[in-house]
């Protein structure tokens, strides 16, 4: 599979709309930071030893039946746009898309498992779900960590735990993160406050590609930062009883304040976001998802009848830079991209 062959459709994790609070939670990840025993950490290794680790975690990888198809893409290899559409599809982190050396991601399970290799670590994996479904995300890396740990002995300590190379994921590795779409708390002036008290809580607040971006869209990527003397299932355990529950009901209460005290002034937020989407002739990418995040506030409350939440969410990824370029076929300047993005918008929001 080439990386063209995903640009048509959204991943199932991220654009069917199904799942536990799924009108806030778009989506639950966990990954795992691993290293290979015998090897020093990345910045450390020469060519031949990154190509070594490269092959070595290649093998156990494509080796495992993960839910489907497998199959691996090399990185160092890849083209700019195309490094930059697994981005844009949270298959790839930017850090090895913009890295150097023998580098790669095995891809499995219609995209909701992905392992980077020779990233910040040797190994990092990811199982992603749709909505909040982080019970089912822990169950599967965990049996894959398992079986790869069967045949790649891990740098392990027995008072340190999984060895890696940042410090901040020292111990279990384990990164939980759930993807939140907050339109309400926004309009609402009420989110610099719920975001404030996550981060008080140990909490990282990211945009809708991670590290160093901002949350375009309403949309933001909340993950632990504590791996050091709590295990997986603890923290797995807080996100899903006590975490996540909160802030949707948070996210769900300021809906209901919009409704019942400034019905008017939602609707035409939601109904001039419509209108610009489906006749606009050039739409920028921060336009575009700053404009879907309104519908997609709209179809969550009923206020918009004939589009699907699916649609919404699959045209938030669609639209991306690279998704337009590989689509089309060859590289497009702004005007092109921004035209072809609001093409794309028109026929597939256009309901007459």
């Amino acid at each position: 599979m080439k990386p063209a062959d995903l640009c048509k459709t959204s991943s199932a994790w991220f654009g069917q709309g199904r799942g536990l609070f799924s009108d806030v939670v778009i989506s639950s990840r966990i990954r795992l930071a691993r290293n290979a025993a015998g090897f020093a950490f990345l910045p450390c290794l020469s060519s031949e030893q990154q190509q070594a680790v490269l092959e070595m975690f290649k093998a156990a990888l494509l080796g495992l039946d993960v839910d489907g198809e497998t199959f691996f893409m090399d990185v160092e290899q890849a083209s700019s746009v195309e490094r930059e559409l697994l981005t844009e599809r949270h298959l790839i982190s930017r850090r090895l898309a913009q890295g150097s050396g023998p580098r790669g991601v095995v891809i499995a399970g219609g995209e909701a498992f992905a392992a980077m290799i020779n990233e910040e670590d040797h190994l990092r994996m990811q199982v992603l779900a749709a909505g909040l479904d982080l019970y089912s995300c822990w169950e599967r890396i965990n049996r894959i960590d398992d079986r790869i740990e069967q045949q790649v002995e891990y740098a392990f300590d027995r008072r340190y735990g999984y060895l890696t190379a940042c410090p901040t994921n020292l111990g279990t590795g384990i990164r939980v993160s759930v993807m939140l779409h907050l339109p309400a708390l926004k309009m609402t002036g009420q989110i610099d406050k719920v975001l404030a008290a996550a981060r008080d809580s140990d909490l990282a607040v990211r945009g809708l590609f991670g590290e160093g971006t901002e949350a375009v869209g309403d949309l933001f990527q909340l993950s632990n930062q504590v791996t050091l003397g709590v295990s997986e299932a603890q923290v797995v355990e807080d996100f899903v009883s006590r975490i996540v529950p909160k802030i949707a009901a948070y996210e769900l209460e300021a809906r209901k304040t919009l409704l019942a005290k400034r019905p008017q002034s939602l609707d035409d937020k939601i109904q001039r976001a419509l209108g610009v989407l489906q006749n606009a002739c050039l739409i920028s990418s921060q336009e575009a998802l700053f404009l879907l995040s309104n519908v997609r506030l709209g179809v969550n409350l009923g206020r918009i009848e004939k589009v699907d939440i699916a649609t919404v969410n699959d045209l938030f990824m669609l639209t991306q830079p690279a998704h337009l370029q590989l689509r089309a076929g060859r590289m497009l300047d702004a005007e092109q991209r921004d035209s072809l993005r609001a093409q794309i918008l028109r026929s597939r929001l256009c309901t007459n």
